[in-house]
């Protein structure tokens, strides 16, 4: 789903959209490194001088809640945010904390955790840890 049918989507639940928001959910959309709020705020602040922190978590919050966004928590890490909303696997580097897409089906994992429990799965989420590229290169890794 592009930007435009998300928000005509919203607009038809009556949320308000305002250009800083827009500009939020654009760069959620165009980027693949799963930005912090605080990446998110840097980039939108670029073209929004006056735009605040709050803007930035409030609208996370509104494109998580309608389900157009997923927040990826990590413990004590920042949450990260990921434009792409369908269910889908993270890699995450135990290092630096980059999270990378892996791309698989998840349709027959779900099936089968339905079949063992009883429930009635409305999604899953999993990811693998490991070192990245980037950081098993550094010195002090080898």
């Amino acid at each position: 789903m592009d930007a435009i049918q998300i928000l005509r989507q919203l607009k038809d639940k009556g949320v308000r959209f305002t250009p800083q928001r827009q500009a939020i959910l654009e760069f959620l959309l165009r980027t693949n490194i799963h930005p912090t709020a605080e990446d998110i705020y840097q980039d939108v602040k670029a073209k929004f001088p006056g735009v605040s922190l709050g803007t930035i978590y409030n609208t996370l919050n509104m494109l998580k809640e309608h389900g157009h966004i997923l927040e990826l928590s990590y413990g004590d890490m920042s949450s990260r945010f990921d434009g792409n909303a369908q269910n889908h696997y993270h890699v995450v580097c135990s290092y630096c904390g980059k999270v990378v897409d892996f791309h698989r089906p998840l349709i027959r994992l779900e099936e089968e955790a339905e079949q063992r429990t009883g429930f009635q799965v409305m999604g899953h989420r999993m990811e693998f840890y490991g070192i990245c590229s980037e950081c098993r290169k550094r010195e002090y890794l080898n």
